[in-house]
């Protein structure tokens, strides 16, 4: 087994490891708690052997409102058809933000992919706080911020083109508002990092909209630098898992006219505690 970054602050390519044999487990693990996003090539998976990989890591989560691989309830489709136009995951995001214990990681694994386009980019919220200056972090410790699914997958979002299409549905369970700290120590690596993202959190709590909006505003160009950033570019068989705590991700639709499958399963996390500077 090899392990390689992907850049010199964020992500982890594995070479040679067989994600169904249990002495690679430890390693993988590890590399996934150091790297917060690993990607695995060249993996030969069932949808049980997916679904046995994750629960290595912790309970699963089925996802509310995507649609489910029909032979396994617990394994949701994220599919973008050569005919469709809206990519699922195209605003960075962190899944489940608003679950009262978000999820600890999704795990991704590639069916079909298309000729060229359709790479997964993360950005690390640990590397994103530490460069921000030690006056503004400690202004940032205390606060606490809302994260909702209502605006995403409520009942008011008719025109999506996932909703219309059938790939995202239950509007009715989109009921979830979930308040975390802005800054987290991280359950796994104790690293301190923002736990604000710009599709599910709507505002910080105790501020004025106003207030709330220049603060989390000014945090999401911040968060975009590419110096923060990895991308994972797909191939078939391919396996990425990235850590929802640590990290956004977003999906770039830049293959039009081509098919896109991936099969997600999403592990069950903890309930985040905030940030102090001495742990």
């Amino acid at each position: 087994m090899e392990i390689k970054r992907l850049t010199g602050g964020l992500g982890a390519e594995i070479l040679g490891a067989d994600l169904r044999r249990n002495d690679h487990a430890e390693a993988i693990r590890a590399a996934f708690i150091q790297h917060s996003v690993i990607v695995v090539r060249q993996q030969t998976l069932t949808p049980q052997d997916h679904l046995a990989f994750a629960q290595r890591f912790g309970p699963i989560n089925v996802n509310r409102f995507f649609t489910a691989l029909p032979e396994e309830p617990q394994i949701a489709l994220v599919l973008k058809e050569a005919d469709q136009t809206g990519a699922i995951g195209e605003v960075w995001h962190t899944d489940h933000a608003y679950d009262t214990a978000p999820a600890l990681g999704s795990i991704l694994h590639a069916i079909v992919t298309p000729p060229y386009g359709g790479d997964t980019v993360f950005a690390s919220m640990a590397m994103a706080f530490e460069a921000l200056s030690p006056k503004f972090q400690d202004i940032l410790r205390p606060l606490s911020a809302w994260h909702s699914s209502r605006h995403v997958f409520g009942a008011l979002v008719k025109d999506d083109d996932a909703v219309r299409s059938g790939r995202v549905g239950n509007a009715d369970a989109a009921l979830q508002d979930a308040l975390h700290p802005v800054v987290i120590r991280h359950p796994l690596s104790g690293r301190e990092g923002l736990y604000v993202n710009p599709q599910f959190t709507t505002q910080i709590d105790g501020l004025s909209k106003q207030e709330s909006d220049a603060i989390l505003g000014m945090l999401y160009a911040h968060c975009q630098q590419p110096e923060f950033q990895c991308r994972v570019s797909w191939s078939a068989g391919d396996v990425a898992m990235w850590d929802n705590r640590a990290t956004w991700h977003k999906a770039v639709n830049d293959y039009h006219g081509h098919r896109r499958l991936m099969h997600r399963i999403t592990v069950e996390g903890v309930p985040l505690t905030g940030s102090d500077p001495c742990p």
